[in-house]
């Protein structure tokens, strides 16, 4: 989840009302986010430090508030302080526009074709008349930061693990950044429309960049910026692509390199009153979303309050569009389906009137003698796609803890799922057959889910984790071996036998995924002892099959296999009648001295989900 600083006096401020440390924690818990820490900058540099020094009393107090993730608008102070008070009933929501320029008279930004080789989508607007002041100024700043790590970023280009180890995971953490959608803003004074979106072979590119004195040539930034800690972390986007993104203005002035750093000529300030943000992206619908983001937080600073000029986008096809897109729509939602939903008995009134604290502005109307309640999504509620997200915002609205179980809900949305109830049966029979139920993490140490195995990665299975915060959480376990070993090589000491069992998900990519990778449920069962144990093992087995009611021969059956992890000979793998969802056999020696095991263990485990 994301976490956002904010100082607390100034936060205090702006909600025109001060709070004991306990009534905002409990106004956070209210609204859906949460009060993560309580601290000073001068105490985060201590913190760095190692030094024990006491809080001074002259130190600002900042809060870190951890909010959802896809909640883009709670990501500055802007859009906490004006969601709070919403919320307080302080403030009505407000009403976004778009100012009313002639399309003659718009600014313009031509996409040329090139540029749809590398980020073919941009989307433009202008806050006018804004007023800077440095909070205000680090804030918009620092929004533009945190949308760059959360909406625009891509896991999925990130490197392969080797390269991880090769660069660091300081390094690895911020690859995916910017690769989405990349945020230029500039200090509209010092440009002229109509500005170009190109696409150039580097040599063709060169200007002065931010924090530069002299210009360069596109490939020779690259190169620059090859040993700058920051803005390397950037470089591979678009480095080994044979033209680059380049947004100029009327007079061939460099506005930005997205998404690697923007041109100095056009660099903000306290002073700027007029700003142009650019967005240039690979994906137009982030593109949009992130647009709408900052503009309609710091429109709030704007001559006319809450007002966005539009820039149209004209591309060389003919076809054109005018950003931002601020306009609201709407959702019908029944009012029996948020009800029986939360498990609560709301009248539709009510139902409106949480909903308009959650800056979603709902009225009720009845169809066909049915009440229903027309919801009003602003653009700012990018996180609002479905009835069921509106029944969630309901819900929070009216206290999590004041709903009560129902037997209503019991039997219809509270529900168990299939897979959990089916794994919580075999949990009751495994525990039943004498087994101990341990829980390990789902992540592990890379070493541990393939050499310590005896398995090689083949980069087709194991999901990599991009930030590992330490060597032993650098792979999400693509099996639940790793977990149950370390458990047992933990507890070797213990009387034999040791019989535990681990139900519990694994991850393995999966390009049918939007996320890249999709979680399997399995059970994983592991007996240590002074002797060989296989046919302990093959009995749980057997047991488990019983209990799902699935024959031997024409449901389940063996086949011999030739697993690494288990000694030759020893083992075997489990079919579903032609569908393979596991093995079992005595792990192999080399494996046991590895996770420091003095004694012979069997080892069995199955996927679950089949079996629903």
């Amino acid at each position: 989840m994301p976490i956002v600083s904010v100082g607390r006096d100034r936060l205090f401020d702006a909600l025109g009302q001060t709070y004991e440390q306990e009534e905002f924690e409990e106004l956070c818990f209210d609204y859906g986010i949460e009060l993560d820490d309580v601290t000073t900058e001068k105490a985060i540099v201590r913190k760095e430090k190692h030094l024990d020094e006491e809080v001074g009393e002259d130190e600002e107090i900042i809060y870190k508030i951890e909010v959802p993730a896809n909640r883009y608008d709670l990501l500055c102070l802007e859009g906490l302080v004006q969601a709070l008070r919403i919320f307080n009933g302080k403030d009505e929501i407000p009403t976004y526009r778009v100012a009313d320029v002639p399309r003659e008279s718009m600014l313009k930004m031509h996409v040329k074709p090139e540029t749809a080789s590398i980020r073919p989508f941009v989307v433009c607007a202008v806050l006018r008349g804004v007023t800077f002041d440095e909070a205000r100024y680090n804030s918009f700043i620092d929004l533009q930061d945190k949308l760059h790590q959360n909406i625009c970023r891509s896991w999925r280009e990130l490197p392969p693990f080797r390269e991880f180890r090769e660069v660091g995971a300081s390094h690895a953490i911020l690859m995916g950044r910017r690769t989405l959608v990349a945020i230029g803003t500039h200090d509209l004074d010092t440009i002229h429309g109509p500005f170009t979106y190109e696409a150039l072979a580097p040599s063709e590119i060169n200007f002065i960049p931010l924090k530069q004195e002299r210009s360069f040539r596109a490939d020779e930034l690259m190169e620059h910026y090859k040993s700058d800690t920051k803005l390397k972390k950037f470089l591979h986007i678009i480095e080994d692509s044979p033209v680059y993104p380049v947004i100029y203005d009327k007079n061939r002035t460099v506005l930005s390199l997205p998404p690697i750093i923007n041109g100095a000529h056009s660099s903000i300030n306290l002073r700027t009153k007029n700003v142009f943000i650019e967005c240039t992206a690979t994906d137009l619908t982030k593109a949009k979303i992130v647009l709408n983001t900052m503009v309609t937080m710091f429109s709030v600073y704007c001559e006319k309050k809450f007002e966005v000029e539009p820039v149209e986008v004209i591309y060389t096809n003919g076809n054109s569009s005018i950003y931002p897109d601020l306009s609201v729509y709407t959702m019908d939602v029944a009012l029996s389906y948020i009800t029986d939903s939360i498990g609560a008995s709301l009248e539709g009134s009510e139902v409106t009137r949480l909903l308009n604290r959650r800056q979603l502005y709902a009225e009720q109307s009845i169809s066909n003698g049915e009440c229903r309640i027309l919801v009003s999504v602003p653009p700012t509620r990018s996180d609002v796609l479905h009835a069921c997200d509106v029944m969630e915002n309901v819900a929070i609205a009216y206290g999590l803890n004041n709903i009560t179980r129902s037997e209503q809900i019991s039997l219809t949305q509270g529900r168990q799922q299939p897979l959990n109830q089916t794994t919580d049966l075999i949990r009751l029979e495994v525990a039943l057959m004498g087994y101990t139920e341990v829980l390990t993490w789902i992540l592990c140490s890379y070493e541990e889910n393939f050499s310590m195995l005896n398995r090689k990665d083949d980069s087709k299975t194991a999901v990599i984790i991009g930030n590992p915060r330490s060597s032993d959480f650098e792979v999400v376990r693509s099996s639940l071996m790793p977990g149950m070993l370390k458990t047992m090589g933990h507890n070797k000491g213990a009387t034999k036998p040791v019989k535990i069992f681990e139900a519990g998900d694994i991850a393995l990519l999966d390009d049918a995924k939007d996320v890249g990778a999709s979680n399997h449920r399995h059970l994983a069962a592991l007996c240590c002892d002074s002797s060989l144990t296989l046919e302990i093992i093959h009995g749980l087995i057997d047991r488990i099959m019983e209990v799902l009611g699935v024959p031997f021969g024409s449901g389940y059956h063996y086949e011999p296999s030739d697993e690494p992890e288990f000694f030759p000979s020893r083992q075997a793998n489990i079919f579903l009648k032609e569908k393979k969802i596991g093995s079992f056999g005595i792990v192999h020696p080399e494996v046991l001295a590895k996770f420091d095991i003095d004694f012979p263990c069997s080892f069995m485990e199955i996927d679950i989900e089949p079996f629903l």
